[in-house]
């Protein structure tokens, strides 16, 4: 049987995400980051879900997402209503999950095509 190899037709790929690091394409990174299939966004600088701050909001609306997928670390945290009401106010989908579940739906959204931002939160 012949196997092919499929190349993704976006720049990055989420290999695997945890509390404390996350790989893309072949790259570990261990400080809170926001990607996109196109755009990687080193250093975001959030620490933890409730450091989350409308600033914090606009970096990665700042890349157009239709979608934002939310990695809150080894667990599962819901921001505040607030923000969460600022993603929503403007028509942005907002999913919020632990950073391996985060991941997963990260690359199928981006392998459907889908205007998708996930931001991660990695623990220091």
């Amino acid at each position: 049987m012949q196997l092919n190899h499929e190349f993704p037709d976006y720049a990055y790929t989420l290999r695997g995400a945890d509390g404390r690091s996350a790989r893309v394409n072949d790259r570990e990174l261990v400080r809170s980051f926001i990607v996109t299939p196109q755009t990687l966004v080193e250093d975001w600088p959030v620490h933890a879900v409730a450091g989350l701050e409308q600033a914090h909001l606009d970096a990665v609306l700042a890349l157009e997402p239709v979608l934002i997928v939310l990695g809150t670390g080894a667990t599962q945290v819901f921001p505040s209503q607030q923000f969460m009401a600022a993603c929503l106010s403007r028509g942005i989908g907002l999913e919020v999950m632990n950073n391996p579940a985060a991941a997963r739906t990260f690359n199928i959204l981006a392998g459907e095509g889908r205007k998708v931002a996930a931001a991660f939160i990695l623990e220091r």
